[in-house]
């Protein structure tokens, strides 16, 4: 069993931005020690999720604007009034998508749908310098 780690860092701006991480996982698990296994990404703090999509403009939007029909951003939020940062919402939307993801790899080729990207989307209301922790692990 190997282990390797590696980060990716960006620079995100304000509500939804997304950034496709797919080409940053499949080079750093080309340049591991490992042929098969799994490559797990996670993202440090708690108004950014991971997850996978097809990354064209036209799906971007459209979950964009269903994150905002469920999680609206000008609805009352505890946080809030709490903290006054006015990004309670941002909150919700990552605890929704989750800070992390799993995925499988073979022939040092990740194992990801024909259209299926692995994202990051930032949900705060002011940008962020974000580092990425991606741990892959295997033989």
């Amino acid at each position: 069993m190997n282990i390797s780690s590696g980060t990716i860092s960006l620079h995100t701006k304000v509500f939804s931005d997304t950034h496709n991480l797919t080409n940053e996982v499949d080079k750093l698990v080309r340049s591991s020690q490992c042929t098969s296994g799994i490559a797990t990404l996670f993202v440090p703090g708690s108004t950014a999720g991971i997850t996978t999509i097809e990354f064209e403009p036209g799906v971007i939007s459209d979950f964009r604007k269903a994150l905002e029909r469920l999680i609206p951003q000008d609805i009352p939020y505890d946080h809030n009034a709490r903290w006054g940062d006015g990004n309670g919402f941002a909150h919700v939307r990552a605890s929704l998508i989750g800070p992390s993801l799993t995925v499988p790899f073979q022939d040092r080729s990740l194992q990801l749908g024909t259209w299926q990207q692995i994202i990051l989307m930032d949900f705060d209301n002011r940008p962020r310098a974000r580092e990425i922790v991606v741990q892959i692990m295997g033989e």
